[in-house]
């Protein structure tokens, strides 16, 4: 009896010990091809909103306070990650602000948004999304996010009617949350660039 029971939890160790080994290997081959397929995607994103631009460099900032700056502006998004846009001679031309807005009607959005150094909008592009289709799904399309690009404002506000200001958004039909949420994820990187820093350091280049 003893035997039985020490041969089979030698059995169940041993295939617990190569299940462990395979997942690894799995975790290990699949990593690289996801972190390239991540990249890829973001860096897709800054080009779309920074066309001009030939490179982006990572820029140095601190998350904790610049989701502090955003909070206590009043919005609930985050700011996941800088990049500084740059032309072909290496001289800065505004900011990537990739930023993952809370406050979606399924869930959170992120999206990178361009901005040049005097403040002007280029516009966003969405990286993540589960936003019901053919609602907040038409955040994707060129009549809604057309609204948001070449724009220099302070914030931006979701209207219902037709936009009578640069800084007003016509909802998008039966998706006001959505149409808030890039709102406020865009005043939330236009916010971050006016009060973290970013501003300053555009001047002096």
């Amino acid at each position: 009896m003893n035997k039985q029971i020490i041969h089979d939890a030698l059995i169940l160790a041993a295939f617990t010990l190569v299940l462990g080994f395979i997942l690894a290997l799995v975790h290990d081959i699949t990593l690289k091809p996801i972190e390239a397929a991540n990249l890829a995607t973001a860096q897709a994103a800054y080009k779309e909103v920074f066309k001009d631009a030939d490179d982006f460099k990572a820029y140095d900032y601190d998350a904790d306070e610049a989701d502090k700056i955003v909070a206590d502006a009043g919005y609930s998004d985050t700011i996941d990650d800088v990049q500084q846009a740059l032309d072909a001679e290496g001289n800065a031309l505004g900011y990537v602000i990739t930023v993952t807005a809370k406050d979606g009607s399924q869930g959170s959005i992120t999206f990178s948004v361009g901005i040049q150094n005097d403040g002007t909008v280029n516009g966003y592009s969405i990286t993540d999304i589960s936003e019901t289709p053919g609602l907040g799904m038409k955040a994707e399309e060129e009549d809604f996010y057309s609204q948001f690009q070449n724009k220099k404002v302070d914030n931006f506000t979701v209207v219902k009617n037709t936009p009578s200001s640069d800084d007003e958004i016509e909802a998008i039909t039966g998706s006001t949350i959505t149409s808030k949420a890039m709102a406020n994820g865009c005043n939330a990187a236009i916010c971050y660039f006016q009060n973290g820093g970013l501003s300053e350091v555009s001047a002096n280049e």
